[in-house]
């Protein structure tokens, strides 16, 4: 196989996580074996990569409103990466239909990196369990490029709320028999995800208030409209810090520096209905060359890794991951995995 020959081998073996998302143990060890492979020639091959790409217009595709934390993130990537390009790199928001406009989009664009989707894991690893059918496939019609970072989630209360920890919450409920609602923004939404899987393995009474939003749903904890919600930290952590709110527990393998004292759900015995942290991810349409995927991965942790770009991030409590395509197909996988678990335990669908 020669050089120019390598790069295929590799995109067949990083994109092919579709039988990962409900494969069995065996299968996602030769799944991690070829992606593994991938990394090699992907290697080999990004010198040529480096020749070619880009040759015109980049676009990024965001499938959400101008404003939004992900808007924001795409214009501070697409500024600089104009920087070093040397082409123009221009964002376009695309919204609608939970994110499927805009990712089809990208989904049916030619596979040269020319046209990249910006968006969060509810476009990648939700709606494919939300819906019944979708024009489109993530995991065969886009190839990962990067986890940009994550946005690491916590059980937020009222602070008339008398327990300090969502153990201690569980515990008064079931003594009180008192029902407790609490605010989500939409069926398959995380604090759907937790909290109805929370309600089947607790069996205390929770009442879902669906609002038009993450903000919203934070809001409304904020004015006692409900008791409870799972927030970013990027989004509560103002209110934390100034006692209008107060964390019970976060969703996240290990406790967040910036609030050492509140336990993880897997401290607090809830792990398995960890819905994981938010995160945004760069991908491209499959068929884009590895080594392209490859230079845009490098070019752009190069970017976030830089301290004008890390002063944007810890202000609005974004944990920067910049992972290269193989380790963001891995992740995808087992993201994928665990909402596929609670979508179907609670049996959530698109609304």
């Amino acid at each position: 196989m020669n050089a120019f020959n390598r790069p295929l081998a590799a995109s067949a073996a990083l994109q092919n996580f579709d039988s990962s998302l409900h494969a069995t143990p065996s299968n996602r060890r030769q799944w991690l074996a070829a992606a593994t492979g991938a990394v090699l020639a992907t290697q080999i091959s990004t010198a040529f990569a480096q020749q070619n790409f880009p040759i015109k217009t980049v676009r990024i595709i965001v499938p959400y409103a101008p404003g939004g934390g992900l808007d924001v993130m795409a214009r501070l990537l697409a500024d600089q990466l104009q920087r070093k390009w040397k082409q123009a790199v221009i964002v376009e928001n695309k919204t609608g239909a939970s994110t499927i406009i805009g990712t089809m989009a990208v989904a049916k664009a030619p596979a040269d990196g020319h046209t990249l989707l910006l968006t969060s894991e509810a476009t990648i690893t939700s709606n494919p369990y939300l819906f019944d059918k979708l024009p489109y496939d993530p995991a065969r019609d886009l190839a990962p490029i990067s986890q940009i970072l994550s946005l690491p989630q916590m059980v937020v209360a009222h602070p008339s709320t008398t327990a300090n920890t969502l153990s201690e919450l569980v515990a008064q409920a079931k003594s009180g028999k008192q029902a407790i609602n609490y605010a989500s923004y939409g069926s398959g939404s995380l604090p759907h995800l937790l909290f109805g899987g929370l309600k089947l393995r607790t069996g205390i009474d929770l009442v879902q208030v669906p609002y038009k939003g993450i903000t919203p749903a934070v809001l409304a904890a904020l004015g006692n409209e409900v008791q409870l919600t799972l927030a970013g930290v990027s989004g509560a952590q103002a209110y934390l810090t100034s006692g209008k709110l107060k964390a019970l527990a976060v969703a996240n393998d290990k406790r967040l520096p910036e609030f050492p004292k509140v336990p993880t759900l897997q401290e607090e015995g809830f792990g398995d209905i960890n819905p994981h942290a938010s995160w945004f991810g760069l991908f491209s349409a499959a068929g884009t060359r590895p080594a392209v995927c490859a230079q845009i991965q490098q070019d752009v942790a190069a970017i976030g890794h830089s301290p004008e770009f890390a002063q944007h991030l810890a202000p609005r409590g974004f944990t920067p991951v910049f992972s290269t395509p193989a380790a963001f197909t891995q992740f995808i996988a087992e993201d994928a995995a665990q909402k596929a678990k609670l979508i179907r335990m609670i049996g959530a669908k698109a609304e």
